[in-house]
């Protein structure tokens, strides 16, 4: 399967509202995830951008229950309904950072190294000010609890590439390329999940087969 790629708008930083107001999303197109399995039709859309200081993303979920608790920041949200980005900046080395949202806007942020499939997931250390994501959920059509009845779910988030410190070279200059790919779970019958650029096999971290993402200027 041919990978994707999709060419960065830089704009300048904005505040993230959970289903993107700002009107930098314009230069952005939508970008349809693909489902890799399960039986939930929904329809999954993201945007993504870059500024001088970091990338933004942005995630519609089309949905009709929040099949998600209440869990804290860096709890295992991969077991629930979940938005994940992940990013893969150097290709000489297997570390990727791994980004998931839930629907009641909760996150968990990781530095992945990963071996032939044997990986595990590091904490941002400091992780305050300057080094913190800015992040935002929107629910549409429905409450924000646990089993509510919905039409959907918006995030927007923003990472720092002061996060990428050590691993990558920033900020990327105009015509600089990274791998990276945006995934979604659904738990609402049985597991769905959602794949930008599609991988083979049930595991996201399938890093060799991330799509690419380039800076523009």
């Amino acid at each position: 399967m041919k990978r994707k790629s999709v060419t960065l708008a830089c704009v300048k930083d904005f505040k993230v509202t959970g289903n993107g107001t700002a009107s930098a999303w314009s230069k952005a197109a939508w970008l349809p995830l693909t489902r890799l399995n399960g039986n939930a039709p929904y329809q999954t859309r993201a945007k993504m951008l870059h500024s001088k200081t970091g990338l933004y993303v942005l995630v519609e979920c089309e949905d009709a229950k929040l099949t998600c608790p209440r869990l804290p920041d860096m709890g295992d949200l991969f077991k629930h309904d979940v938005v994940e980005f992940f990013v893969w900046p150097d290709e000489a080395h297997p570390l990727y950072l791994e980004y998931e949202i839930s629907p009641f806007n909760k996150e968990l942020v990781i530095l992945v190294s990963n071996r032939k499939g044997s990986f595990m997931g590091w904490g941002p250390w400091h992780y305050e000010k300057e080094r913190k994501t800015r992040h935002a959920v929107k629910i549409i059509g429905g409450t924000a609890r646990p089993g509510a009845k919905v039409k959907g779910w918006s995030t927007e988030f923003f990472i720092p590439y002061t996060l990428f410190k050590g691993i990558a070279d920033t900020p990327p200059k105009a015509g600089t390329s990274w791998r990276a790919n945006i995934y979604r779970i659904d738990y609402d019958d049985g597991v769905t999940q959602y794949a930008w650029n599609p991988v083979t096999g049930c595991s996201f971290h399938n890093y060799e087969q991330f799509g690419v993402i380039k800076f523009g200027k």
